[in-house]
């Protein structure tokens, strides 16, 4: 698989110029039929998507994306890093073609962007200083403690916490999994709350200054699946996707490419989470 690194950020005006004109004129079906590489976006989201020194797409939601894609006969990608928050918007403003950032698949993003079959299973957890002192577990106790929340601007997290009752003046919103770390290294924030995986990642970062709550303790409607974003005009091209999906997924490269980064059999989706049902009740 070869990858070719752009960053968004330094594209020039010809080239977006450009680049919204072939979009325009092509599915992404028609651009790889033409010889033209998929472009992955994804943020900066360990363990899920990331990139790598060059630019490679690393994280388990890449791996996957790259294992389907190759059972299609697709062995090139370019690249493109973006703020999480930006990658629906960038998907459909035509700078990348596929989301690999680890997206939930909740009815809110749904209704701007189609997902393939789900790819995993996951459910959040909080983050408290080490001992937890304020007893946090779950939404409730921070409504009860008046503590500081910080989660992610547009993670699936905020409306999650605004269903159990958090206030906005008890939340923090910043941008992307590095914005949460430094808010809680601040004392900015009392608790943070992401994704298990994202929350692991942390604390082992955090070398003991930080730990993570019970996650038994979090409602159950916490958990969700996640899918890999297409614009909808590449349903043809998502179909595919998921045809491919079917015949390699929970086999041997599917689980020997993730295992790195802690994905196990236990993330497999149920057979009856699937996208509609998590379009239509997430």
């Amino acid at each position: 698989m070869r990858f070719n690194f752009l960053r968004s950020f330094i594209i020039t005006t010809v080239t977006v110029v450009f680049s919204c004109l072939a979009v325009n004129a092509a599915t992404l079906t028609e651009k790889v039929a033409a010889g033209g590489n998929p472009s992955l976006g994804f943020a900066t989201a360990v363990p899920w998507g990331y990139p790598g020194e060059n630019g490679e797409p690393l994280g388990f939601v890449n791996a996957i994306a790259l294992t389907i894609l190759e059972e299609m006969g697709i062995n090139e990608v370019d690249t493109s890093v973006n703020e999480w928050a930006g990658l629906i918007p960038g998907l459909n403003a035509g700078r990348y073609d596929i989301i690999t950032g680890g997206m939930y698949i909740l009815k809110s993003r749904c209704e701007n962007i189609d997902f393939s079959d789900p790819i995993g299973y996951f459910g959040d957890a909080m983050m408290v200083p080490a001992g937890n002192p304020q007893g946090i577990n779950n939404y409730e106790d921070v409504v009860s403690t008046g503590a500081t929340l910080v989660t992610g601007i547009g993670f699936n997290t905020v409306e999650a916490a605004k269903k159990y009752g958090v206030p906005d003046s008890q939340m923090l919103l910043v941008d992307g999994e590095v914005g949460i770390l430094a808010a809680m290294n601040a004392g900015r924030a009392d608790v943070a709350v992401h994704t298990v995986f994202s929350v692991q990642e942390h604390v082992e970062i955090s070398g003991g200054k930080f730990e993570q709550t019970d996650a038994t303790k979090m409602p159950k409607e916490v958990m969700n699946v996640v899918g890999i974003g297409f614009r909808k005009s590449d349903s043809d091209f998502k179909a595919a996707f998921n045809e491919a999906m079917a015949k390699v997924k929970g086999g041997d490269k599917w689980m020997s490419s993730t295992a790195e980064y802690g994905y196990t059999a236990a993330q497999l989706p149920p057979p009856d989470f699937t996208t509609a049902y998590a379009c239509a009740n997430k």
